[in-house]
């Protein structure tokens, strides 16, 4: 047999593309040519293919006078990265007539090393999802990336650790073992203590209080005030009151980690918690690159974007933020491509009143010229200030409260509290036939139904937003805030004082 074809894959954006492995072997003068855009990693898959099919035991492709053609299907997708190796070696074989299967229906993933070892590779979940939506029955990956695979049920995954075992596999010699999906359950995830848990931060109750309106409802939440008090510590504190990512969740998650290749373990049960500096580039936190990659924006999809040291950041990604908090999606177009990554996450911003941080402080003197504490806050944009929930100051704390015990209330009370606050949201929005999971999602179409106001309650609101000058996006933010705080409280209607308190969280000017 002179023509074979054989099936992998590669990872695209955040989804996946089946790629057919076709090789011809034709008598002639020795050439190994690799066609269908590649890249330089998929060129240089000749020297490793010949290198570990011949420290398997087989005659390489170097040895024979032989014309060899790999073609990689579809032509006009470029083909990226080590991962077609193993398919390129087993079509080899077969073409050359030194072993024979049946490839219809099976995947093949991995790099080859020169002794024919398998290397783990990025992208295997995604990979999964699409070659199970495509009807394949069994898909054959690295050791490594096995138990990855078999989050998806409906495949046999086989990890294989080299290129003998495939062969053998396919032969009948020794059938390779079968991975099982691993039974998906978020109560695992939450049995190790928060790294830093509320009750060790010594007093900043309103900062705290913040916090648990922010993940009961999904909000956005900025902290201000001085250097040293406490707002860094109580946003990487955030965490552990978060609930754990649903299957879907987990699932969306993961792939994009996977693609990424950032994964640590199998699968991403914990909201992920991204914190750039404030030096990151605009590409490093929005996506993009030449052939478009996702960025901290989406790699805090499901969980929490962390800026601290807000005002510092670069312009260009402080007004990109725009998109991503209003749309939950990010939209990167570049020459060679265009991609919408997914970007729904919880954002967390920490900043300083004026450049040298004492601005309204008492205890100490702000250094500042107003020219500069005016140009501080310019950084900041209408439009990007509207979009932030809930503004809090945390200010200094007296030296007796410094060093008092740890008490109060520790992450897993208020994070059962978030729990049962979702719950009450998510059965709301099912009531009333809404995919929403959070009351921070609601759209201004359904607020009317979702977050209803008494007439008294709306006066109230619309009195203090008079007063306020509060833009018609702040409005209606105010009222899904209050719809939060309601819930927590188990109302079944926002109150005044629901309506109340969050006016309290928006922005003023002094």
């Amino acid at each position: 047999m002179n023509f074979s074809k054989v099936y992998s894959a590669q990872p695209t954006l955040l989804r996946a593309d089946v790629i057919s492995v076709e090789i011809d072997i034709s008598k002639g003068l020795h050439s190994f040519s690799v066609v269908g855009l590649p890249d330089k990693a998929v060129e240089e898959a000749r020297d490793r293919v010949s290198a570990a099919i011949k420290n398997t035991g087989f005659k390489p492709p170097k040895s024979k006078n032989e014309k060899i053609v790999v073609s990689l299907a579809p032509a006009d997708v470029k083909k990226e990265g080590p991962l077609f190796d193993l398919a390129i070696a087993l079509a080899y074989l077969k073409s050359s007539g030194d072993m024979e299967f049946d490839a219809e229906g099976k995947l093949f993933l991995g790099e080859l090393s020169l002794d024919g070892k398998l290397r783990p590779i990025k992208g295997v979940l995604p990979i999964t999802r699409e070659s199970k939506r495509l009807g394949f029955k069994e898909i054959f990956v690295p050791k490594e990336n096995a138990a990855e695979a078999a989050l998806i049920d409906g495949l046999s995954v086989y990890g294989v650790s080299n290129l003998s075992e495939v062969i053998d596999h396919l032969k009948g010699k020794e059938p390779g073992k079968k991975i099982l999906p691993e039974k998906f359950s978020n109560t695992s995830a939450g049995k190790s203590a928060p790294a830093i848990d509320l009750r060790d931060i010594r007093g900043q109750e309103n900062g705290k209080r913040g916090l648990e309106i922010a993940a009961a409802g999904g909000h956005n939440i900025a902290f201000y005030g001085p250097p040293g008090t406490g707002k860094t510590l109580l946003a990487r504190a955030f965490s552990g009151i978060l609930p754990d990512l649903d299957l879907e969740e987990s699932l969306e998650v993961t792939s994009i980690h996977s693609v990424s290749g950032i994964l640590k373990g199998n699968i991403v049960r914990n909201a992920p918690f991204r914190a750039p500096h404030h030096t990151a580039s605009y590409v490093s936190i929005v996506g993009g690159g030449a052939s478009p990659k996702p960025g901290e924006i989406t790699l805090a999809h499901r969980g929490v974007l962390f800026l601290d040291e807000f005002p510092e950041f670069d312009k260009r990604v402080l007004e990109s933020l725009r998109q991503p908090l209003e749309d939950r999606v990010v939209n990167v177009s570049r020459a060679k491509g265009f991609a919408v990554f997914p970007a729904h996450f919880i954002l967390i911003a920490a900043m300083n009143p004026c450049p040298c941080g004492n601005h309204g402080a008492k205890e100490k003197r702000c250094v500042c010229a107003p020219k500069d504490i005016a140009r501080y806050r310019r950084k900041l944009s209408g439009p990007i200030m509207d979009r932030i929930d809930i503004w809090i100051e945390i200010g200094h704390m007296d030296y007796e409260k410094l060093s008092e015990k740890a008490s109060g209330e520790g992450s897993w009370s208020v994070r059962k509290r978030v729990e049962e606050a979702r719950k009450i949201q998510l059965e709301r929005f099912l009531k009333n036939k809404s995919r929403l999971k959070t009351n921070s999602d609601i759209g201004i179409r359904s607020i009317e139904n979702l977050a209803p106001l008494q007439n008294e309650v709306r006066a109230a609101l619309n009195e203090s937003a008079r007063k306020l000058n509060l833009s018609p996006r702040a409005y209606h933010k105010t009222i899904k805030v209050a719809r939060t705080i309601a819930d927590m409280a188990k109302s079944e209607h926002i109150e005044r004082n629901h309506i109340m308190e969050a006016i309290g969280y928006r922005p003023r000017n002094d």
